[in-house]
């Protein structure tokens, strides 16, 4: 006897299997295990890391449960919209323009988890092109939260709102560095680092603790950036790729101090903890701390300790495109491989290394990378080789230009 076929069922069994497919073939895309899903969508949510499992996320991927109450949270952690989440089976990033959230309608219960989407689609757009300008949005952002943390949250959500608007303004610090505004970049990172010690989030303490090294370095206090690392350091406990993020800024301070021996030592202890950390296993916003990254600060010590010679194979590789994760702040290596090849009088390489920068140097927005190419090119050009002059002359052009203009 043959029973009839329930439409219904068959019906959400091709949904779940729709929605299955999506979600399995992202998380692969990512590189991601089904536990890391699992608590990116507690954190999306805002609730505790064990709300849902590896083997939640194993039924809903076989299309043996239907996750109506977690999609809109897996399809944040996973980068995409619901929508797109319930019709492709290839889980396509988002077609559509989606409005940033809106951070002072939203209740209490919803609060972490807004601000949370918005600091995931702000540091999107951070790495977009060259790096899109998001400082003022963030600030702006910022002090609604703090606004509403200062009206009083009931228990059950001040500290989860504390840890998002942590990240959040950890990502105002860091924007207000990179478009040339370290007064302001210091008072977010140091609001970023009460709030994150406030509710417990280890994580956003130890990238903003990072971000005022960052900062004590390029403006000049080498010894503010070594205590900090080393303050960081010597507690110990680190994973081995937010170790190897301490450690760059720590070969950086050194080569600054002159102890150019020692900061080889930690760049290349940088690199050796790279090999031991997978990235599933990393916290989620250690992503962008690659061996291209390393590179890149390695090569610009060395380039700002005149160490041309040493410098040139180091920020060959790290201007390869090809290589490593994009950032938003990549080109500057670029630049930092021009000024190298011009202090080292290596015309022809220098004319080819200008001539990649020219079509890219309108979409900068990072005022720390437009600062030192203006001042790569600003030298005196008239006893360079005629092509090489040329080629500087077109990267001057380019940054004077009118970006309103016809």
């Amino acid at each position: 006897m043959c029973l009839p076929v329930c439409p219904g069922w068959a019906t959400m069994r091709a949904m779940g299997t729709t929605v299955g497919d999506s979600i399995r073939n992202r998380r692969k895309a990512l590189g991601w295990t089904r536990a890391r899903l699992a608590r990116e969508a507690c954190k999306s949510s805002g609730v505790p890391l064990d709300s849902l499992s590896k083997h939640d996320i194993h039924r809903y991927e076989t299309g043996r449960r239907t996750p109506p109450d977690w999609l809109p949270a897996l399809s944040a952690a996973l980068g995409t919209s619901t929508a797109t989440t319930r019709t492709t089976g290839r889980l396509e990033p988002t077609s559509f323009p989606e409005p940033l959230p809106v951070l002072h309608r939203v209740t209490a219960e919803q609060l972490a988890p807004t601000i949370r989407e918005l600091n995931r689609r702000l540091v999107a757009l951070d790495n977009e092109l060259h790096g899109l300008p998001i400082a003022e949005t963030a600030a702006r952002a910022f002090r609604t939260v703090f606004r509403r943390l200062g009206e009083g949250l009931r228990d059950a959500h001040e500290r989860d709102v504390q840890s998002a608007a942590a990240e959040l303004a950890e990502i105002a610090g860091w924007a207000c560095f990179n478009e040339g505004r370290p007064r302001e970049s210091k008072r977010f990172s140091q609001e970023a680092l009460f709030l994150a010690q406030r509710s417990g989030d280890r994580g956003i303490e130890l990238l903003t603790l990072q971000n005022l090294a960052l900062l004590a370095g390029w403006t000049g206090r080498a010894g503010e950036e070594l205590s900090l690392t080393r303050s960081v350091l010597e507690r110990g406990g680190l994973d081995p790729r937010v170790e190897a993020m301490f450690r760059c800024r720590e070969g950086q301070g050194l080569e600054r101090a002159g102890e150019s021996r020692r900061s080889a030592q930690s760049f290349a202890r940088a690199r050796s903890l790279l090999q031991e950390a997978p990235p599933t296993d990393s916290p989620a916003w250690s992503w962008w701390v690659s061996e291209r990254e390393v590179d890149r600060q390695q090569g610009r010590a060395l380039n700002l300790t005149n160490r041309w010679d040493e410098a040139l194979p180091i920020l060959h590789r790290a201007s390869d495109e090809t290589a490593g994760h994009h950032v938003g702040y990549g080109l500057v290596s670029q630049v930092w491989l021009l000024d190298s090849l011009l202090s080292l009088r290596a015309w022809t390489e220098a004319e080819t290394a200008a001539q990649t920068l020219v079509p890219a140097v309108t979409e900068i927005s990072s005022r720390v990378t437009l600062g030192h190419l203006e001042r790569v090119v600003s030298r005196d050009l008239s006893a360079l080789p005629a092509a090489l002059r040329d080629a500087l002359e077109h990267v001057r052009t380019s940054l004077a230009e009118d970006s309103y203009g016809a």
